[in-house]
C-alpha cells in the first residue's frame, strides 16, 4: 500500500531549507512527475540561462522572428552553433540525471518533462521524456517540416565551410556561442537534402516561438496523472514550464521544488530545497536502493 501525501500549502511560501525529507516522501509515495532545467545539467558543463552565472547576463539569446525574417541572423546562429554544437554533442550525463533514472526505473517517477534540449536524461538510461522546448541533436526543414539528424548537418557544414576555424571558450544551453562578425562573414549555409531549398532550424523552441499544442496538451496529461509533481533545477522564470507547476497545485498535488536559489514557482511549493542537484539527486537514489 502506497503512503498517502498529507501535505496542505499554506499560500505562502514554503521555507527554503537543505533537508531532503520531505521529498524523500513524496518519493516513497511514488508516482512522481519530473519537470527539469537547465540547473540539473550545469554538472555536465552545460551552462544555465539564469543561474548566479546565467548566459543571459551577457548573451541574448536567438529568436524566433529573428531567425526566420533574417538570413544574416541565420548566417549568424549556424556559424556559431556548428563551434557550439560540438560541445553539447560531447556532454555526458550527470550523477543528476542518472540518479533520475535510476529513481524512475525503481517505479518512483512516472515520467520526465525537460525544459532542455541536450538529450541527456535519455543519455543517463531515463524513459517516457518529454522534450518540451525540443532537441537540438535534430534538425526540421521550415518548408517540409522533414526531420533529421543535428550530426548530419554538422558533417555538411563542415564540409561546405573547409577553412572555417571558428572557436569559443563558451558554450550557451541553446549551443550557441559567442564569435566575432569577421569569423561568421563567410560561414555557407547548406539547404534541405529533401526539398532542396527549406530553410534549416534545429528542432527547438526559440525564445518567441509557442511549444506545440499537442506537446503542452501531453504535460498537462502527466500533472494530472501524477501524484506530485518535483521541479528539478529550473527557475520556473518561462510561463512554459510554471504553467505545470500552477496546475499541479490548483489540483491539490503537492509541487516539490529542489534549486539553487529562488524560483518565479516558490508561491506554489509545498517544499523547497536549496542544494547541488548531483548531490540531492543521489542521496535520494541512495535512499531507495
Amino acid at each position: 500500500m502506497r503512503p498517502t501525501l498529507t501535505w496542505q500549502r499554506t499560500g505562502e511560501p514554503a521555507s527554503r531549507t537543505t533537508d531532503l525529507t520531505a521529498v524523500a516522501e513524496a518519493v516513497a509515495a511514488g508516482r512522481v512527475l519530473v519537470l527539469s532545467g537547465a540547473g540539473i545539467s550545469t554538472e555536465s558543463g552545460i551552462p544555465d540561462y539564469r543561474g548566479e552565472a546565467g548566459s543571459l547576463r551577457k548573451h541574448t539569446p536567438m529568436t524566433y522572428g529573428e531567425f526566420v525574417g533574417d538570413a544574416a541572423a541565420r548566417q549568424r546562429y549556424w556559424a556559431r552553433s556548428h563551434v557550439g554544437w560540438q560541445t553539447i554533442a560531447r556532454a555526458r550525463p550527470n550523477d543528476g540525471h542518472r540518479a533520475v533514472a535510476q529513481l524512475q526505473a525503481a517505479g518512483r517517477l512516472t515520467s520526465v518533462i525537460t525544459q532542455n534540449v541536450d538529450g541527456l536524461h535519455q543519455a543517463a538510461g531515463a524513459t517516457e521524456v518529454v522534450e518540451l522546448h525540443g532537441s537540438l541533436d535534430r534538425v526540421i526543414c521550415l518548408g517540409c517540416r522533414e526531420r533529421s539528424p543535428r550530426a548530419d548537418l554538422h558533417r555538411r557544414l563542415a564540409a561546405a565551410n573547409p577553412a572555417f576555424a571558428g572557436a569559443a571558450d563558451r558554450v550557451n544551453p541553446d549551443g550557441d556561442v559567442e564569435l566575432a562578425e569577421h569569423v561568421v562573414r563567410d560561414f555557407r549555409l547548406v539547404d534541405c537534402v529533401s526539398c532542396g531549398s527549406g530553410v534549416l532550424k534545429p528542432d527547438v523552441v526559440f525564445f518567441g516561438e509557442n511549444v506545440p499544442p499537442a506537446r503542452v496538451a501531453e504535460c498537462y496529461r502527466l500533472v494530472e496523472e501524477a501524484d506530485s509533481l518535483l521541479v528539478l533545477g529550473s527557475s520556473l522564470t518561462v510561463m512554459s514550464g510554471l504553467r505545470f507547476v500552477r496546475y499541479a497545485a490548483q489540483n491539490g498535488k503537492p509541487v516539490l521544488i529542489v534549486n539553487r536559489g529562488e524560483t518565479r514557482g516558490d508561491q506554489y511549493a509545498t517544499v523547497r530545497v536549496d542544494l547541488p542537484l548531483g548531490r540531492a539527486l543521489t542521496d535520494l537514489a541512495r535512499r531507495f536502493g
